[in-house]
């Protein structure tokens, strides 16, 4: 038996292959991945594990600090990133979205500089979504992944001027793929997704003037920073690839991260192609990791804005770290898409995302995301105006001094609501419905809401119930209260959805989350089994 067919053997695939699937799980592909899955999985289970640890040591009162065992890597003034590689120079604008081939599609489009394929927070990860994605992606690379809908539109990539640099967002470590089953176990999310799309398309990425780029998410520590940047090296190792053609650009989105973002780029050094604010799983992560204690309690998620004294630091913080190290600092989501129902509404929300993206140029940041192609026009316009050069690197902030008081701030101004609450329910429940139904990313309230918007709306009423808040209203947000609401928007949503919708399954899960009890660790692993269809059989390739 050859070495491949070996490997192969350890693998069940308890998902379905269809024909197209075939050009991505091939047999040598497979092996890949086998490969990484016995190398390093171990790595990344006690990763895990420490953060479990960390979490009963934050509960007991103890709260993240600068690290005093990597003092030496901060205070030193020598290291640097890596310079930027081919096509990640100028990244001004970034969009993200799903791997569906329209989006696919739409994205590579649009008048942007960068754009994101989440296989992570965008995407419900059935085994559909996810094979047929890296299919897409592999047409994408290749400028094959033109379509058209039966008896449709006709949808194809743009001639007149060069595509945008492509980036993957694999899924965290946290998250398994129980679809492929390695040695009895199932294998990673995060390697499966990273390890497909980098076998399949990383020389001819090269070939074509860009290389395998990758967006990094949920880290909690430089220590999971080091796991990525020993699964780079082994795999450019493994297909004659040189060390640093992969570049990884690490999402800030946790609030243990923020205490070890230079420990970060380091790990990553050859690698790093910066950091990025990710702000809505940030403050999803504030709260999370402080949930038990009374002091970290935040209002309205409207009140929580880029300019509070937590979000504010950590920007600051982030900024000079990566202009320090010589790498890229990106800034965050702009989630509005058009309200083409109401001009001055749109006129209002349009005005709100010129305003953030000039706080974000105007702080120093390299590049920003939309979610929307006809945010990029707006983006675009700002950051040619106040960053006529590729990027902004040369821009020091080294007279910013961010504590660790600083980046604990949580003194945030405003109340708790209830039209705050029937927010938080609306945009959990939606959510969820939408991802149960296999949709990773969904428009709600004129806003493009994805994993991280409905961890905060969970994470928030949790919060709320646990620590027995009273509203502006003089209304003590307790656990029966919680389920009372969550009720009548749930019957709301159902009688204005269409027949067959998922909001009482939904509702169901939710009612778990919201009343200060049982706290999952992320939704989407409370939600993945309703997603799963695994066959008893392993499927024949």
């Amino acid at each position: 038996m050859s070495d491949t067919a070996s490997l192969v053997s350890a693998v069940e695939i308890l998902g379905s292959i269809e024909e197209s699937y075939k050009t991505i799980l091939t047999p040598e592909a497979i092996a890949f991945l086998v490969l990484l899955h016995r190398t390093f999985n171990p790595t990344r289970k006690a990763l895990l594990a420490r953060r479990v640890a960390r979490q009963a040591a934050i509960d007991a009162g103890i709260l993240p600090t600068f690290l005093p065992e990597t003092k030496f890597i901060r205070d030193d003034p020598t290291w640097q990133g890596a310079a930027p590689a081919p096509g990640l120079v100028d990244r001004r604008v970034e969009i993200t979205g799903p791997t569906d081939r329209k989006m696919v599609i739409n994205a590579l489009n649009s008048d942007v500089w960068t754009y994101m394929a989440d296989f992570e927070d965008a995407t419900s990860p059935t085994w559909e979504n996810l094979v047929s994605g890296q299919a897409n992606l592999y047409d994408a690379v290749r400028r094959q992944v033109d379509f058209t809908v039966p008896g449709g539109k006709a949808y194809k990539l743009r001639t007149d001027r060069l595509l945008p640099t492509l980036i993957v967002r694999p899924r965290g470590w946290h998250l398994e793929e129980k679809h492929f089953v390695v040695d009895g176990e199932p294998i990673s999310g995060s390697i499966f997704d990273f390890g497909l799309y980098f076998f399949h398309n990383a020389h001819e990425l090269v070939k074509r003037g860009s290389g395998p780029y990758f967006y990094l998410p949920k880290m909690e520590s430089h220590l999971e920073a080091r796991l990525w940047n020993d699964i780079f090296k082994l795999s450019q190792d493994m297909i004659a690839m040189p060390r640093g053609t992969i570049r990884g650009t690490v999402l800030i989105e946790t609030i243990l991260a923020a205490f070890e973002m230079e420990e970060i780029i380091y790990e990553l050094r050859e690698h790093s192609s910066g950091l990025n604010c990710g702000r809505w799983d940030y403050i999803f992560s504030f709260i999370k990791k402080f949930r038990h204690n009374p002091a970290f309690v935040l209002p309205d998620r409207s009140a929580v804005t880029m300019t509070s004294p937590f979000m504010e630091s950590y920007v600051k913080l982030l900024i000079k770290t990566c202009h320090k190290r010589g790498v890229h600092a990106m800034g965050g989501m702009a989630a509005q898409i058009p309200i083409k129902s109401d001009a001055a509404a749109n006129k209002a929300a349009m005005e709100n995302v010129y305003k953030d993206k000039l706080r974000e140029v105007n702080a120093g940041h390299d590049g920003t995301w939309v979610a929307h192609p006809a945010l990029a026009p707006i983006a675009s316009e700002v950051f040619n105006k106040h960053m006529p050069t590729p990027n902004q690197l040369f821009k020091r902030t080294e007279e910013i001094v961010v504590t660790e008081a600083d980046l604990l701030n949580s003194k945030v101004p405003g109340s708790v609501t209830e039209d705050g609450i029937r927010k938080n329910l609306d945009i959990g429940l939606g959510y969820m419905e939408a991802w149960v139904r296999g949709v990773g990313c969904v428009p709600i309230n004129y806003l493009m809401e994805d994993a991280a918007t409905a961890e905060v709306s969970r994470s928030q009423l949790w919060q709320w119930v646990r620590h027995q808040i009273t509203t502006a209203e003089g209304i003590k947000v307790s656990k029966e209260y919680a389920l009372r609401i969550l009720e009548e928007e749930t019957e709301k949503l159902e009688k204005s959805a269409p027949k067959g919708n998922k909001f009482r399954q939904a509702a169901q899960h939710f009612s778990t989350q919201i009343t200060g009890e049982d706290y999952a660790d992320f939704l989407t692993t409370l939600l993945y089994d309703d997603i799963t269809k695994i066959n008893s059989k392993s499927a024949k390739l």
